[in-house]
């Protein structure tokens, strides 16, 4: 026995209610619609990194052009802009011989820090990747110099390598050495500002290291022991091949900062300017100087320009250079 249900019936619309007319989704929408869609889809992505380009052309770019403006005009302090000179500025610069001093040192400086920074950060990632115990203790433990202020750090090592007092001359006595002259000779100074800097920024690269080792699959290593390597040959063997990337990225970021110098030789000595005879003074000392003590804008900022330069060429042949021998790979 089948039961019906009752049929609807369908009230007919009173007089004078508005028709709703049901759109079938298969109907396109209108122009204005269609348009604004696309415009969304296709703004929309520029929109959201919009606020990272605005923020770098308002604190990086204006101010990069703006110096680049100062340097072709003789600046002062009180009057601002003077009359236009054009690269009178840096044939200046090029033409004193403090501006070659302090290219000098800065590069020495550089290589001093930079090439063993890289290589303990490896050696010590490297020994952090390993089965150490208390593991969190210890990867906490190199990046504790990093969070110490700068300003503290120059000022405890120039107490360390001090010429006369200095912990370092002390133990270099008790094996016979003939105490160094850590603030006056060349390379001395050098040595001892670029352990300020190998001392705040090996732990930090080594992070960096480390968070790459930890990406890279143990298969690989599982493999290589079975094959009977050891570990120094697997450092070289796969470690290293298979942290080409980070260490181009460590390698180009040691060099920008390495020749950006500034906090460990101005704090180095009581008075800041680079030693009695400019012994130590960097690129950014001198522009210091220039810009606050001798009031030179233009000259300061002809400096900074041909520092950018310096650092642009030091970054692209390292790339370059390190790039090389990555594509290498192990043999």
């Amino acid at each position: 026995m089948t039961v019906q249900s009752p049929s609807r019936t369908t009230q007919p619309d009173p007089p004078g209610a508005p028709a709703f007319v049901q759109r079938s989704p298969l109907q396109p929408r209108s122009g204005w619609r269609r348009r604004l869609t696309k415009l969304d889809e296709k703004g929309a992505p520029y929109a959201y990194i919009s606020p990272f380009f605005i923020l770098f052309g308002v604190v990086g770019l204006f101010p990069l052009l703006y110096t680049a403006w100062v340097s072709l005009h003789k600046w002062s302090l009180i009057g601002g802009q003077g009359s236009f000179v054009g690269l009178k500025n840096y044939t200046d610069v090029l033409a004193q011989p403090y501006f070659w001093n302090a290219l000098k040192n800065t590069v020495s400086i550089f290589l001093l820090s930079s090439v063993p920074q890289v290589i303990a950060a490896l050696l010590i990632a490297a020994a952090l990747d390993s089965g150490l115990r208390a593991r969190t203790f210890w990867r906490m433990g190199v990046l504790l110099p990093y969070v110490v202020a700068p300003v503290a750090v120059a000022l405890i090592f120039s107490d360390l390598f001090g010429d006369k007092f200095g912990l370092v001359n002390h133990l270099l006595g008790l094996v016979g050495v003939d105490p160094v002259q850590w603030h006056k000779e060349v390379l001395p100074s050098h040595v001892a500002i670029a352990t300020m800097v190998n001392f705040r920024w090996t732990g930090y690269n080594a992070l960096i290291f480390l968070a790459a080792m930890q990406a890279i699959p143990r298969d690989y290593y599982e493999a290589a022991m079975i094959d009977g390597a050891g570990r120094v040959r697997t450092f070289f063997s796969i470690t290293v091949p298979q942290l080409r990337a980070t260490i181009i990225f460590v390698v180009i970021t040691s060099t920008i900062g390495g020749l950006q110098i500034f906090d460990e030789p101005r704090m180095y000595d009581q008075y800041g300017l680079g030693g009695a005879d400019r012994q130590w003074q960097t690129l950014t000392l001198y522009l210091y100087q220039l810009g606050w003590t001798q009031k030179n804008f233009g000259r300061a900022a002809a400096v900074a320009w041909m520092l950018f330069l310096i650092v642009v060429v030091f970054a692209v042949v390292n790339f370059l250079v390190t790039r090389r021998i990555a594509s290498k790979g192990p043999r």
